[in-house]
Parts: C-alpha cells; structure tokens; sequence
C-alpha cells in the first residue's frame, strides 16, 4: 500500500472558497479503483494548516488518480485559491495492524 501524507497553507477565506471543489475531489477520488481512504482535514491548533492522507493499494492507482479529470479540475481550482500546498510524501507501508 503506498500512504501519501501531505500539508498545505490555507489564506484566508481559502477553506470556505474551495469546500464544494474539495469535497468534490474527496467523493471522486474516493471513487477510484485503488483508492483505499482519502482525505483532508484541517489542524485543530492551526485552522489555516490543511493535512493530506490518502491511501492507494499501489504504485499504478496513484498513476493513474494523477491522470483523471477530476484530478485536473482539482488542480485548476486550487490555481484560484490562496493554498499553498508545502509538503507531500509518499510512503510504501504494508497494510497495517490495529493499535486498539
């Protein structure tokens, strides 16, 4: 499984500008063949930090999320909005075992 983490800066006003393009990235990606979570969330202590989590079974269903229309619109709404993405790390992790 590869597990991609990544962290991005919300101006003002960002979060509310792009909830309805984010939400729409989260279903469709979420959709995806390969897709095992997606999401974003803000920070509790710092509201205009945004973290990304996502999850893919494989190297090919990352590929292919990059290469989806979805994906693009995505990216020109970002394009006018006042985010700034500042890291984004891919990680391969086997499946993981329950803490609880």
């Amino acid at each position: 499984m590869l597990i991609v983490v990544g962290k991005a800066k919300l101006g003002s006003g960002a979060l509310d500008a792009g909830r309805s393009a984010l939400a729409t990235m989260i279903e469709a990606s979420r959709a995806e063949e390969g897709c095992v979570d997606y999401s974003y969330a803000t920070d509790i202590l710092d509201p205009s930090t945004m973290h990304i989590i996502e999850k893919w079974v494989d190297e090919a269903a990352l590929v292919a999320h990059f290469q989806t229309p979805h994906m693009a619109a995505f990216q020109k709404a970002l394009g006018n909005l006042d985010v700034t993405i500042s890291e984004v790390l891919k990680f391969q992790a086997d499946d993981g075992t329950p803490l609880m």
